[in-house]
């Protein structure tokens, strides 16, 4: 199989590396299991025409996607476009796709387990049409993406601590919401803080992402008003994985729900994959059962016993 690598060199934990030399890994992993490997480094913003060029060029079989979760998402919806599969190198901050399809996050065993990998199909979900392979969001976690991108960091680690400033920032007035969930059960009527929607239901133990991408629904979490103090306790369980046991937080599984926000300012945005983007009015999301081809790591036998 032909593959080619597009290395992100603006974005994630590439920003720091000797990429050259990345690429000499990329292409002993892959080599060293039968296949043929094309590298390209390319700056942030020609990520997207090079991922679209990869995927629709003939005699590609699988194209490996390295840089940060933005990266991934786009890379994830021109497969999802193209039927291309993907294979996703862990070069994020949080990593949550890449940790959901069980990748390793060390870079070499992650190459060394994509390259011995195998071509499967995973879900993925749609917002109005637009493809994440993560999590919608509205309320908590956008105002959160707002306050943390009008921060400056360098690095992961710097990354990380501007997101806890902008926890620390958000606690001073958390926001609150009315919104309609529209469902097969009927409509719900709520004033919320925030409503998460993710592609397949969340994990426990773990920062939040699902453990498996198969299951064919999706997760559905309603944050109740909260104040300060129970912000900084939801904001602490969904760290360390405990956030189930909060009472504030209500949860559902279906395959579709919409959206509706009666009240909806102008200016209020939602959050996809990470990426702010305008909060329409109505917002119709659906699970997509193995709508994206993805490489499958080969997984270690004494992890997977």
């Amino acid at each position: 199989m032909h593959v080619v690598a597009v290395l992100n060199r603006d974005g994630g934990t590439l920003r720091t590396m000797d990429l050259d030399e990345l690429c000499a890994q990329v292409q002993a992993a892959f080599e060293g299991h039968a296949h043929t490997v094309e590298c390209k480094i390319v700056p942030g913003d020609e990520v997207e025409a090079a991922l679209r060029q990869a995927a629709t060029r003939t005699g590609v079989g699988a194209v490996l996607a390295g840089g940060g979760d933005g990266t991934i998402s786009t890379a994830a919806g021109i497969a999802y476009e193209t039927g291309m599969p993907l294979a996703v190198l862990p070069a994020g901050t949080m990593n949550l796709f890449a940790r959901a399809l069980k990748v390793p996050l060390d870079l070499n065993e992650a190459l060394e387990a994509l390259a011995g990998g195998k071509l499967g199909e995973v879900d993925v979900a749609t917002a109005n049409g637009r493809l994440f392979v993560h999590q919608f969001g509205v309320g908590i976690h956008a105002r959160l993406v707002r306050i943390r991108e009008g921060m400056t960091y360098s690095s992961r680690v710097g990354k990380i601590f501007a997101s806890l400033r902008a926890i620390a920032a958000a606690v001073i007035r958390p926001p609150v919401f009315e919104v309609e969930l529209h469902t097969a059960k009927g409509i719900e009527r709520r004033r919320v803080s925030g409503v998460a929607i993710s592609n397949n239901r969340v994990g426990d133990g773990h920062i939040p992402h699902a453990d498996r991408l198969d299951a064919g629904v999706l997760g559905v979490y309603v944050a109740a008003p909260v104040s300060p103090s129970e912000l900084v306790a939801l904001a602490t369980g969904i760290l360390l994985g405990t956030w189930r046991s909060n009472e504030m937080v209500s949860e559902t599984e279906v395959t579709a729900v919409t959206l509706r926000f009666p009240k909806r300012k102008r200016s209020a945005q939602a959050v996809i994959d990470g990426e702010l983007v305008k909060l329409e009015p109505s917002v119709e999301l659906a699970i997509r059962p193995g709508a994206l081809r993805v490489i499958l790591p080969k997984q270690d036998k004494a992890a997977a016993a």
